[in-house]
Protein backbone atom coordinates (compact mmCIF):
# COMPACT_ATOMS: atom_id res chain seq x y z
CA UNK A 1 0.00 0.00 0.00
CA UNK A 2 2.46 2.36 0.69
CA UNK A 3 4.21 2.12 -2.68
CA UNK A 4 0.80 2.29 -4.15
CA UNK A 5 0.63 5.81 -2.42
CA UNK A 6 3.80 6.83 -3.60
CA UNK A 7 2.83 5.92 -7.42
CA UNK A 8 0.37 7.77 -7.18
CA UNK A 9 1.00 10.34 -5.99
CA UNK A 10 4.06 11.10 -7.68
CA UNK A 11 1.94 10.60 -11.34
CA UNK A 12 -0.66 13.29 -9.96
CA UNK A 13 1.98 15.75 -8.64
CA UNK A 14 4.02 15.56 -11.79
CA UNK A 15 0.78 16.11 -14.20
CA UNK A 16 -0.14 18.79 -12.24
CA UNK A 17 3.15 20.51 -12.53
CA UNK A 18 3.95 20.17 -15.48
CA UNK A 19 0.55 21.48 -16.50
CA UNK A 20 1.38 24.36 -13.97
CA UNK A 21 4.87 24.59 -15.88
CA UNK A 22 3.15 25.66 -18.88
CA UNK A 23 0.33 27.40 -17.52
CA UNK A 24 3.56 30.15 -15.54
CA UNK A 25 4.97 30.36 -18.78
CA UNK A 26 2.06 31.80 -20.97
CA UNK A 27 0.57 34.02 -17.95
CA UNK A 28 3.79 35.05 -16.57
CA UNK A 29 4.75 39.40 -16.46
CA UNK A 30 7.19 39.36 -19.69
CA UNK A 31 9.08 42.50 -17.87
CA UNK A 32 8.43 42.47 -14.44
CA UNK A 33 10.65 45.59 -13.80
CA UNK A 34 8.56 48.00 -15.54
CA UNK A 35 5.34 46.62 -15.58
CA UNK A 36 3.38 48.65 -13.55
CA UNK A 37 4.47 51.60 -15.50
CA UNK A 38 3.89 50.77 -18.80
CA UNK A 39 -0.16 51.57 -19.93
CA UNK A 40 -1.57 50.92 -23.32
CA UNK A 41 -4.13 53.63 -25.00
CA UNK A 42 -6.68 53.43 -26.62
CA UNK A 43 -9.29 55.42 -29.14
CA UNK A 44 -12.19 54.55 -30.48
CA UNK A 45 -11.72 56.03 -34.05
CA UNK A 46 -14.02 53.73 -35.38
CA UNK A 47 -17.84 54.33 -33.74
CA UNK A 48 -20.40 52.16 -31.45
CA UNK A 49 -21.19 50.84 -34.94
CA UNK A 50 -17.99 48.92 -35.58
CA UNK A 51 -16.01 47.94 -32.17
CA UNK A 52 -16.83 45.09 -30.36
CA UNK A 53 -18.89 45.23 -27.01
CA UNK A 54 -18.13 49.07 -26.84
CA UNK A 55 -14.19 48.80 -26.70
CA UNK A 56 -11.95 50.53 -28.74
CA UNK A 57 -9.49 48.94 -31.60
CA UNK A 58 -6.69 47.04 -29.92
CA UNK A 59 -4.35 49.82 -31.82
CA UNK A 60 -4.52 53.71 -33.35
CA UNK A 61 -4.73 55.04 -36.32
CA UNK A 62 -1.78 56.72 -38.14
CA UNK A 63 -3.30 60.05 -37.00
CA UNK A 64 -4.14 59.32 -33.45
CA UNK A 65 -0.62 57.54 -32.79
CA UNK A 66 1.62 60.47 -34.12
CA UNK A 67 -0.93 63.15 -32.40
CA UNK A 68 -0.29 61.34 -29.00
CA UNK A 69 3.59 60.95 -29.66
CA UNK A 70 3.96 64.70 -30.86
CA UNK A 71 2.11 65.93 -27.75
CA UNK A 72 4.66 64.57 -25.10
CA UNK A 73 1.99 64.37 -22.19
CA UNK A 74 4.24 61.50 -20.90
CA UNK A 75 7.65 61.33 -19.14
CA UNK A 76 8.30 58.42 -22.62
CA UNK A 77 5.80 57.10 -25.15
CA UNK A 78 6.85 55.17 -28.10
CA UNK A 79 4.44 54.34 -31.29
CA UNK A 80 5.65 51.14 -32.96
CA UNK A 81 4.20 48.17 -36.35
CA UNK A 82 6.16 45.24 -37.19
CA UNK A 83 7.59 45.42 -40.56
CA UNK A 84 9.72 42.78 -42.87
CA UNK A 85 12.68 43.78 -44.99
CA UNK A 86 15.08 42.17 -47.52
CA UNK A 87 18.55 42.21 -46.07
CA UNK A 88 21.51 42.12 -48.70
CA UNK A 89 25.15 42.49 -47.35
CA UNK A 90 28.43 42.94 -48.86
CA UNK A 91 29.76 40.17 -48.34
CA UNK A 92 29.12 37.93 -50.91
CA UNK A 93 29.23 34.79 -48.87
CA UNK A 94 25.76 36.32 -47.18
CA UNK A 95 22.66 34.98 -49.16
CA UNK A 96 20.28 37.96 -49.40
CA UNK A 97 17.46 37.32 -46.37
CA UNK A 98 13.89 38.70 -45.47
CA UNK A 99 13.76 39.30 -42.10
CA UNK A 100 11.34 40.64 -39.64
CA UNK A 101 11.06 43.45 -37.03
CA UNK A 102 9.62 47.07 -35.96
CA UNK A 103 9.66 50.50 -36.73
CA UNK A 104 10.10 52.23 -33.07
CA UNK A 105 10.22 55.65 -32.10
CA UNK A 106 13.39 56.43 -29.94
CA UNK A 107 12.00 55.43 -26.53
CA UNK A 108 11.25 52.29 -27.35
CA UNK A 109 14.65 50.62 -26.13
CA UNK A 110 14.73 52.75 -22.45
CA UNK A 111 10.77 52.31 -22.18
CA UNK A 112 11.48 48.00 -22.34
CA UNK A 113 14.86 48.15 -20.56
CA UNK A 114 16.17 46.56 -23.87
CA UNK A 115 19.95 44.88 -23.10
CA UNK A 116 22.75 46.26 -26.02
CA UNK A 117 25.94 44.50 -26.58
CA UNK A 118 27.13 46.94 -28.86
CA UNK A 119 26.26 50.29 -29.36
CA UNK A 120 22.91 51.70 -28.17
CA UNK A 121 19.23 53.16 -29.70
CA UNK A 122 19.12 56.05 -31.55
CA UNK A 123 17.97 59.73 -30.08
CA UNK A 124 15.05 61.88 -30.46
CA UNK A 125 16.48 64.09 -32.72
CA UNK A 126 17.42 60.60 -35.11
CA UNK A 127 13.49 60.10 -35.13
CA UNK A 128 12.91 64.07 -36.05
CA UNK A 129 15.29 63.78 -39.07
CA UNK A 130 14.24 60.95 -40.14
CA UNK A 131 17.23 58.99 -40.07
CA UNK A 132 18.65 56.07 -41.63
CA UNK A 133 19.97 54.18 -38.63
CA UNK A 134 19.15 50.87 -37.14
CA UNK A 135 19.54 48.81 -34.14
CA UNK A 136 19.80 44.77 -35.05
CA UNK A 137 19.79 41.58 -33.05
CA UNK A 138 22.71 39.66 -32.28
CA UNK A 139 21.52 36.60 -34.34
CA UNK A 140 21.55 39.05 -37.32
CA UNK A 141 24.90 40.67 -36.23
CA UNK A 142 26.37 36.92 -36.18
CA UNK A 143 24.97 36.26 -39.43
CA UNK A 144 26.47 39.19 -41.25
CA UNK A 145 29.44 40.60 -39.34
CA UNK A 146 31.01 37.04 -37.63
CA UNK A 147 29.65 38.39 -33.87
CA UNK A 148 32.60 41.81 -34.07
CA UNK A 149 31.55 45.03 -32.73
CA UNK A 150 29.33 46.38 -36.31
CA UNK A 151 28.89 49.86 -35.04
CA UNK A 152 28.83 52.26 -37.88
CA UNK A 153 28.61 49.61 -39.93
CA UNK A 154 26.09 50.03 -43.05
CA UNK A 155 23.18 47.16 -43.76
CA UNK A 156 20.78 47.55 -46.95
CA UNK A 157 17.59 47.28 -45.63
CA UNK A 158 15.11 47.04 -49.09
CA UNK A 159 17.70 48.92 -50.91
CA UNK A 160 18.36 51.00 -49.18
CA UNK A 161 21.37 51.76 -46.48
CA UNK A 162 21.39 51.93 -42.61
CA UNK A 163 24.27 52.63 -40.75
CA UNK A 164 23.85 50.50 -37.51
CA UNK A 165 23.42 52.06 -34.08
CA UNK A 166 23.39 49.63 -31.96
CA UNK A 167 23.08 45.79 -31.60
CA UNK A 168 21.19 43.75 -29.03
CA UNK A 169 22.28 41.77 -26.38
CA UNK A 170 19.72 38.72 -25.97
CA UNK A 171 16.56 39.49 -25.15
CA UNK A 172 13.51 37.23 -26.55
CA UNK A 173 10.42 38.84 -24.17
CA UNK A 174 7.84 36.27 -24.38
CA UNK A 175 4.83 36.93 -25.24
CA UNK A 176 5.91 40.20 -27.55
CA UNK A 177 3.83 42.00 -25.06
CA UNK A 178 4.93 45.09 -27.11
CA UNK A 179 3.28 44.10 -30.37
CA UNK A 180 0.31 42.80 -28.89
CA UNK A 181 -2.15 44.69 -30.77
CA UNK A 182 -0.75 43.99 -34.08
CA UNK A 183 0.25 40.02 -33.92
CA UNK A 184 -2.75 39.02 -32.17
CA UNK A 185 -3.06 36.46 -29.21
CA UNK A 186 -2.29 33.50 -32.09
CA UNK A 187 1.83 35.13 -32.54
CA UNK A 188 2.98 36.32 -29.81
CA UNK A 189 5.11 33.50 -28.85
CA UNK A 190 7.31 33.99 -31.72
CA UNK A 191 10.53 34.52 -32.38
CA UNK A 192 11.77 38.64 -31.51
CA UNK A 193 12.11 40.79 -34.45
CA UNK A 194 15.68 41.25 -35.64
CA UNK A 195 15.79 44.61 -36.90
CA UNK A 196 14.34 47.97 -35.89
CA UNK A 197 14.19 51.51 -37.56
CA UNK A 198 12.77 54.51 -37.04
CA UNK A 199 8.90 54.73 -37.46
CA UNK A 200 9.19 58.45 -39.08
CA UNK A 201 11.70 56.31 -41.58
CA UNK A 202 9.65 53.32 -41.91
CA UNK A 203 6.79 56.09 -42.84
CA UNK A 204 9.00 57.71 -45.70
CA UNK A 205 9.78 54.31 -47.24
CA UNK A 206 6.11 53.53 -47.29
CA UNK A 207 6.58 50.42 -45.15
CA UNK A 208 2.98 49.10 -44.03
CA UNK A 209 2.57 47.11 -41.27
CA UNK A 210 3.55 43.14 -41.86
CA UNK A 211 0.53 41.46 -40.66
CA UNK A 212 -2.95 40.99 -41.44
CA UNK A 213 -4.68 42.94 -38.49
CA UNK A 214 -3.83 46.43 -39.60
CA UNK A 215 -7.13 47.84 -40.81
CA UNK A 216 -10.77 48.19 -39.71
CA UNK A 217 -12.63 46.89 -42.88
CA UNK A 218 -10.48 44.53 -45.01
CA UNK A 219 -7.32 44.83 -46.23
CA UNK A 220 -5.59 47.96 -46.23
CA UNK A 221 -5.54 50.25 -50.13
CA UNK A 222 -1.83 51.57 -49.44
CA UNK A 223 -1.86 52.84 -53.48
CA UNK A 224 -2.26 56.16 -52.41
CA UNK A 225 -0.35 56.40 -49.23
CA UNK A 226 -1.24 59.45 -47.74
CA UNK A 227 -4.45 59.11 -48.52
CA UNK A 228 -3.91 55.54 -46.41
CA UNK A 229 -2.17 57.33 -43.60
CA UNK A 230 -4.87 59.94 -42.78
CA UNK A 231 -7.97 56.83 -42.98
CA UNK A 232 -9.19 55.28 -40.69
CA UNK A 233 -7.72 52.33 -40.62
CA UNK A 234 -6.18 51.43 -37.06
CA UNK A 235 -2.46 49.91 -37.41
CA UNK A 236 0.32 51.11 -34.87
CA UNK A 237 0.85 49.71 -31.24
CA UNK A 238 1.55 52.49 -28.76
CA UNK A 239 2.73 52.46 -25.54
CA UNK A 240 3.21 54.78 -22.57
CA UNK A 241 5.02 55.04 -19.36
CA UNK A 242 3.74 56.60 -16.50
CA UNK A 243 4.98 56.42 -13.40
CA UNK A 244 2.76 58.03 -10.69
CA UNK A 245 -0.87 57.88 -10.18
CA UNK A 246 -1.32 61.04 -10.96
CA UNK A 247 0.63 61.16 -14.38
CA UNK A 248 -2.11 58.05 -15.10
CA UNK A 249 -4.41 60.36 -14.23
CA UNK A 250 -3.43 63.17 -16.25
CA UNK A 251 -2.86 61.17 -19.31
CA UNK A 252 -6.19 59.60 -18.96
CA UNK A 253 -7.89 62.70 -18.84
CA UNK A 254 -5.93 64.07 -21.98
CA UNK A 255 -6.65 61.10 -23.92
CA UNK A 256 -10.62 61.69 -23.23
CA UNK A 257 -9.91 65.64 -23.84
CA UNK A 258 -8.25 65.19 -27.45
CA UNK A 259 -11.04 62.41 -28.29
CA UNK A 260 -13.23 65.19 -27.06
CA UNK A 261 -11.74 67.38 -29.41
CA UNK A 262 -12.03 64.80 -32.14
CA UNK A 263 -15.92 65.22 -31.88
CA UNK A 264 -15.98 68.81 -32.06
CA UNK A 265 -13.88 68.98 -35.36
CA UNK A 266 -16.63 66.36 -36.91
CA UNK A 267 -14.04 63.40 -37.00
CA UNK A 268 -15.91 61.37 -34.35
CA UNK A 269 -19.85 61.56 -34.36
CA UNK A 270 -20.01 59.63 -30.79
CA UNK A 271 -18.75 60.54 -27.07
CA UNK A 272 -15.21 60.24 -26.61
CA UNK A 273 -14.40 56.51 -25.94
CA UNK A 274 -10.94 55.84 -24.68
CA UNK A 275 -9.24 53.01 -22.33
CA UNK A 276 -5.43 53.27 -20.47
CA UNK A 277 -4.49 49.90 -19.21
CA UNK A 278 -1.20 48.69 -17.83
CA UNK A 279 0.66 45.44 -19.34
CA UNK A 280 -0.47 42.93 -17.06
CA UNK A 281 -4.44 44.33 -17.77
CA UNK A 282 -3.91 44.71 -21.43
CA UNK A 283 -2.25 41.18 -21.58
CA UNK A 284 -5.29 39.54 -19.32
CA UNK A 285 -8.04 41.22 -22.25
CA UNK A 286 -5.73 40.82 -25.29
CA UNK A 287 -4.25 37.78 -24.75
CA UNK A 288 -5.99 35.94 -21.92
CA UNK A 289 -4.27 32.94 -21.06
CA UNK A 290 -3.89 30.26 -24.20
CA UNK A 291 -7.12 27.56 -24.15
CA UNK A 292 -4.95 24.41 -23.91
CA UNK A 293 -2.83 25.82 -21.12
CA UNK A 294 -5.84 26.24 -19.18
CA UNK A 295 -7.83 23.20 -20.11
CA UNK A 296 -4.37 21.73 -19.50
CA UNK A 297 -4.28 23.11 -15.77
CA UNK A 298 -7.73 22.05 -15.09
CA UNK A 299 -7.81 18.61 -16.06
CA UNK A 300 -4.53 17.86 -14.22
CA UNK A 301 -5.43 19.38 -11.42
CA UNK A 302 -8.81 17.44 -11.39
CA UNK A 303 -6.66 14.12 -11.57
CA UNK A 304 -4.61 15.15 -8.44
CA UNK A 305 -7.82 15.37 -6.59
CA UNK A 306 -8.60 11.98 -7.56
CA UNK A 307 -5.27 10.75 -6.76
CA UNK A 308 -5.64 12.37 -2.75
CA UNK A 309 -9.20 10.98 -2.61
CA UNK A 310 -7.53 7.31 -3.41
CA UNK A 311 -4.42 8.33 -1.00
CA UNK A 312 -7.12 9.16 1.82
CA UNK A 313 -8.33 5.54 1.37
CA UNK A 314 -5.44 3.96 1.10
CA UNK A 315 -4.16 5.65 4.31
CA UNK A 316 -6.75 5.09 6.18
CA UNK A 317 -5.99 1.11 5.44
CA UNK A 318 -2.60 1.33 6.23
CA UNK A 319 -3.00 3.06 9.72
CA UNK A 320 -6.10 1.12 10.61
CA UNK A 321 -4.63 -2.16 10.07
CA UNK A 322 -2.17 -0.80 12.97
CA UNK A 323 -4.71 -0.58 14.83
CA UNK A 324 -3.44 -3.53 17.52
CA UNK A 325 -0.31 -1.74 17.85
CA UNK A 326 -1.48 1.90 18.04
CA UNK A 327 -3.84 -0.01 21.48
CA UNK A 328 -0.40 -1.29 23.12
CA UNK A 329 1.45 2.26 22.81
CA UNK A 330 -1.58 3.89 24.01
CA UNK A 331 -1.67 0.99 27.06
CA UNK A 332 1.85 1.90 27.48
CA UNK A 333 0.92 5.45 28.01
CA UNK A 334 1.60 7.11 24.74
CA UNK A 335 -0.87 9.90 23.90
CA UNK A 336 -3.56 10.80 20.93
CA UNK A 337 -0.94 13.52 20.42
CA UNK A 338 1.74 11.06 20.15
CA UNK A 339 0.14 8.75 17.84
CA UNK A 340 -0.82 12.06 15.20
CA UNK A 341 2.84 13.07 15.49
CA UNK A 342 4.10 9.69 14.57
CA UNK A 343 1.34 9.20 11.59
CA UNK A 344 1.99 12.96 10.02
CA UNK A 345 5.75 12.44 10.02
CA UNK A 346 5.13 8.66 8.28
CA UNK A 347 2.75 10.92 5.58
CA UNK A 348 5.08 14.03 5.46
CA UNK A 349 7.92 11.16 4.47
CA UNK A 350 6.09 8.96 1.98
CA UNK A 351 5.13 12.90 0.92
CA UNK A 352 9.04 13.42 0.67
CA UNK A 353 9.58 10.49 -1.64
CA UNK A 354 6.82 10.71 -3.51
CA UNK A 355 7.96 13.87 -4.85
CA UNK A 356 11.36 13.32 -5.61
CA UNK A 357 9.60 10.18 -7.94
CA UNK A 358 7.21 13.40 -9.03
CA UNK A 359 10.16 15.42 -10.20
CA UNK A 360 11.69 13.00 -12.33
CA UNK A 361 8.11 12.40 -13.83
CA UNK A 362 8.00 16.51 -13.75
CA UNK A 363 11.41 16.84 -15.56
CA UNK A 364 10.30 14.03 -18.25
CA UNK A 365 6.92 15.58 -18.98
CA UNK A 366 8.40 19.23 -19.61
CA UNK A 367 11.15 18.12 -21.86
CA UNK A 368 8.08 15.87 -23.26
CA UNK A 369 5.87 19.19 -23.61
CA UNK A 370 6.57 19.51 -27.41
CA UNK A 371 4.32 16.55 -27.84
CA UNK A 372 1.46 17.91 -26.27
CA UNK A 373 1.75 21.48 -26.77
CA UNK A 374 2.01 23.74 -30.01
CA UNK A 375 5.73 24.42 -30.63
CA UNK A 376 5.39 28.39 -30.00
CA UNK A 377 4.22 27.68 -26.30
CA UNK A 378 6.17 24.16 -25.79
CA UNK A 379 9.47 25.92 -25.97
CA UNK A 380 8.82 28.41 -23.21
CA UNK A 381 8.43 25.57 -20.96
CA UNK A 382 10.88 24.61 -18.79
CA UNK A 383 11.58 23.22 -15.28
CA UNK A 384 13.76 25.40 -12.99
CA UNK A 385 14.85 25.06 -9.19
CA UNK A 386 11.54 26.81 -8.49
CA UNK A 387 9.71 24.11 -10.17
CA UNK A 388 11.45 21.54 -8.56
CA UNK A 389 11.33 22.94 -5.11
CA UNK A 390 7.16 23.28 -5.57
CA UNK A 391 6.83 19.54 -6.84
CA UNK A 392 8.23 18.40 -3.44
CA UNK A 393 6.58 20.85 -1.53
CA UNK A 394 2.86 20.29 -2.93
CA UNK A 395 3.64 16.01 -2.46
CA UNK A 396 4.73 16.67 1.15
CA UNK A 397 1.10 18.96 1.52
CA UNK A 398 -1.05 16.78 -0.36
CA UNK A 399 0.37 13.50 1.20
CA UNK A 400 -0.16 15.47 5.03
CA UNK A 401 -3.46 16.82 4.25
CA UNK A 402 -4.53 13.07 3.12
CA UNK A 403 -3.86 12.09 6.80
CA UNK A 404 -5.33 14.05 8.75
CA UNK A 405 -8.55 12.16 8.39
CA UNK A 406 -6.79 8.64 8.64
CA UNK A 407 -4.52 9.58 11.69
CA UNK A 408 -7.57 10.89 13.43
CA UNK A 409 -9.29 7.70 13.31
CA UNK A 410 -6.30 5.95 14.12
CA UNK A 411 -5.85 8.07 16.85
CA UNK A 412 -9.32 7.36 18.15
CA UNK A 413 -8.40 3.82 18.76
CA UNK A 414 -9.27 2.45 22.55
CA UNK A 415 -6.72 0.46 23.89
CA UNK A 416 -8.34 -1.83 26.08
CA UNK A 417 -10.35 -3.39 23.15
CA UNK A 418 -7.62 -4.00 21.03
CA UNK A 419 -5.76 -5.44 23.90
CA UNK A 420 -8.72 -7.81 24.98
CA UNK A 421 -9.22 -9.26 21.40
CA UNK A 422 -5.58 -9.35 20.87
Amino acid sequence: MTALVLVLLAFGVSACMVSYAVFRATTSDPIPSRSTHLYVPQIDNWGPANNWLGEPPFMLSYMDAVALWKAHKAPRLTVLYPTTWQVNSDNPAVQPMSMGGEAVTADFFTMFDVPFRFGSGWSASDDDQHATVAVISQQLNQALFGGRNSVGQEIRLDGQLFRIAGVLDYWNPSPRFFITGSLGAQHLYNDKGAIYIPFTRATDMKKDSSTAQSSGAGDPDTSNWDAYLHSESARIDAWVELDTPAEVDRFREYLRNYAEEQQRLGRFSWPPNIRLRNLMDWLAYVVGTPRVASLSMLVSASFLLIVLVNVVGLMLARFMRRAPEIGIRRALGASRAAIYRQFLIEAASMGLVGGLIGVALTLLGVWGAAELFEPEIARLVHADTSLIALTVLVAVAATVVSAVYPTWRAAQTQPAWQIKIN
